[in-house]
């Protein structure tokens, strides 16, 4: 039973809309009726910019980070590392199906990659690092923070199964199905990386001038 109340909590966490509390509370506009109609960090970017961008991938990974933690208020799970291990990746996705279909905005919400870099963040911090360094390297080559989640979320299986050579069964499903679900979850987005026709982030553009006056653009 105590379980059960930690992971309807978790979800709870995670259905907390932090991209409509910034852009209602903000700008007074639904950020889901702009951009790609997504309510995450990566539509955030695209319509508000990199600095309200930025504070709604914060908060996104602190909800992971907070719903994977609950796990502390279990004296039991403290001495037991297999079952922690298993709670936290209950927990934690269950803060990330309350961020795909949140309770608290009509079950319209995002694609979860911050949340699940947040539970990633709190199961196995250096897994999270590798990630995010993926992450960071490809959004400042490409500015395209579709490519950046997904490549990040490939590299996590990458790390589990062979760098790091993780030997929990469970955690090693656990990494195959979140670079499946990241993939699932961003087939738009790949379709139009595919085209060329995918948005960039507002972000580097000072490089982006320099680049184009040593092309001579306007």
């Amino acid at each position: 039973m105590a379980e059960l109340l930690v992971i309807a909590c978790a979800y709870l966490i995670g259905s907390i809309p932090s991209a409509l509390i910034i852009s209602k509370r903000i700008f007074n506009i639904d950020i889901r009726d702009y951009g790609s109609g997504n309510m995450g960090a990566t539509n955030t970017f695209r319509v508000l910019g990199s600095r309200y961008g930025s504070i709604v991938m914060s908060m996104d990974i602190l909800k992971g980070v907070i719903a994977s933690s609950l796990y502390e208020f279990l004296p039991y799970y403290a001495d037991n590392q297999l079952a922690r291990i298993n709670l936290i990746i209950g927990l934690g996705m269950a803060a990330v199906l309350g961020h795909i279909f949140p309770i608290w905005a009509k079950f319209r919400g995002g694609k979860g990659v911050a949340t699940l870099f947040g539970m990633v963040l709190a199961l196995q911090p250096i897994v999270a690092i590798s990630c995010v360094g993926v992450f960071l390297l490809v959004l400042f080559l490409t500015r395209y923070v579709s490519l950046s989640s997904i490549l990040a979320a490939v590299m996590l299986p990458i790390s589990v199964l062979w760098i790091w050579n993780e030997h929990e069964v469970l955690y090693r499903v656990f990494a195959l199905l979140v670079a499946g679900l990241v993939l699932f979850t961003h087939q738009k987005n790949i379709g139009r990386l595919l085209r060329g026709v995918e948005s960039r982030v507002p972000i580097l553009k000072h490089r982006d001038r320099r680049k184009a006056r040593r092309r001579g653009e306007p």
